[in-house]
């Protein structure tokens, strides 16, 4: 007997003890993380009607649209109401999508909540996300064949979905970090590495010349010299139409062109000290002052602090190279996913409603004071019982509680027969 006492005793050391309050507080934060992303998406409307929504949680139907299909997707509200007992991929959020249930890429469905929809939704943009495959390996998520524990980061540009190790370089340990941009968004854009030198969650350190992106690995880091001898990596393409030249006069209206280029380095230098990046400087185009610095382009993703998109310039030049590489988003501060979680959350604050709050507010006075002395009877009541259990170290069992209520139910009819009642 005292040998298995001691095994059970032993086994009760392994076992891990939860709490009450820790399975609440888990509870509390997966209902949390619920409200953030389907918070601001509507669970009962299908979104078609909003046309191409700015964000919202997307789901693909495998059932509907397998891999070998024209890849399709559905918004919150039809991935419950039409596609409920299907296999679904859960895409987290995208941004300007359309919701295709029904139409013509559904071959054997048609949405119940808005089945007048159009063939196809033209402005959607899809990639591998839609038949459950992620990353450059192009491998599902959770992968039953990856034994290698590793997160997954979304890339603010693409919207696909990356392993930490597939990214060139080693997301920052302590996570502090906003937004990733992956390797091929990176090259597609060489104008964000004048950027990363200055808003990279990444070592920096100042040079004579500059501050400079410090990375490991000279030999794949790409600097290029300019004319006045100073080092520049960004590509002409990438750059406003005006930056290519230093020398070049433009001129421009405040607050809608750059003006002048033709100030000194040393000139550009000290104002891109003096001024923050929130506002135009006096000499124009911030990125054309950041490629007067010196900096480093490599083959790796980059990740982002809070709020460095508000940092990018908007002159006129650079807001057409953003729309001609289809990244005029990066100026919009309500794309992030960050904005889009705390208007859930914020929604969802708003319809949460504690019922007994409204069971109050529709009683009169004497309703309001009754019904408080009986709940406060109960919760001592109660506190009282499940004592003598904590005091004994027993168990409490369903029919415990079970005959609690019973006997407070009994009391109370006790309590209520024994009321005396007067006519005035």
């Amino acid at each position: 007997m005292a040998g298995a006492e001691g095994h059970a005793g032993r086994q009760s050391e392994l076992e891990p003890v939860v709490s009450l309050v820790d399975v609440l507080e888990e509870d509390e934060e997966l209902e949390n993380e619920a409200c953030a992303v389907l918070g601001g998406s509507d669970s009962e409307k299908c979104s078609y009607s909003q046309g191409s929504v700015k964000r919202q949680a997307l789901y693909a139907c495998s059932t509907c649209t397998p891999e070998g299909e024209e890849p399709a997707g559905i918004c919150l509200a039809c991935s419950y109401e039409c596609h409920g007992s299907h296999k679904l991929f859960e895409l987290y959020t995208k941004r300007n999508f359309r919701c295709d249930c029904g139409n013509s890429k559904f071959k054997n469905l048609e949405c119940k909540l808005f089945p007048d929809k159009a063939k196809v939704n033209s402005g959607n943009k899809y990639n591998d996300n839609f038949f459950g495959l992620y990353c450059i390996c192009k491998r599902p998520y959770p992968d039953p064949e990856d034994e290698v524990p590793d997160e997954m980061i979304q890339c603010v540009v693409c919207e696909d979905w990356f392993h930490g190790r597939h990214l060139g370089t080693i997301p920052p340990e302590s996570g502090d970090f906003q937004e990733m941009v992956c390797q091929a968004c990176m090259k597609r854009c060489t104008f964000l590495w004048a950027y990363a030198a200055q808003l990279a969650v990444t070592k920096i350190s100042a040079e004579d010349d500059g501050l400079v992106l410090n990375v490991d690995g000279i030999d794949d880091q790409e600097v290029v010299q300019t004319e006045n001898g100073d080092q520049d990596n960004t590509l002409k393409e990438d750059v406003p139409e005006h930056a290519e030249d230093p020398d070049k006069d433009v001129k421009a209206e405040q607050n809608n062109e750059p003006c002048s280029s033709s100030s000194s380095k040393s000139d550009l230098q000290t104002a891109f000290k003096n001024q923050s990046f929130n506002t135009e400087s006096q000499f124009g185009c911030k990125l054309q002052e950041l490629k007067a610095k010196q900096f480093v382009k490599k083959d790796t993703a980059t990740y982002w602090s809070l709020n460095w998109r508000s940092k990018l310039c908007t002159c006129q030049d650079c807001m057409k190279m953003y729309g001609d590489l289809d990244v005029l988003f990066l100026t919009d501060e309500y794309d992030t996913v960050l904005a889009y979680e705390n208007k859930g959350k914020t929604d969802q604050a708003t319809e949460r409603r504690d019922p007994l709050m409204d069971t109050l507010n529709s009683m009169n006075r004497v309703q309001q004071v009754e019904l408080i002395c009986e709940y406060n009877d109960l919760k001592t009541e109660l506190k009282d019982y499940l004592k003598r259990f904590a005091d004994e170290g027993t168990v409490v069992k369903r029919e415990d509680i079970q005959q609690f209520f019973e006997e407070f139910q009994s009391k109370k009819r006790r309590r209520l027969d024994g009321m005396q009642y007067y006519c005035s």
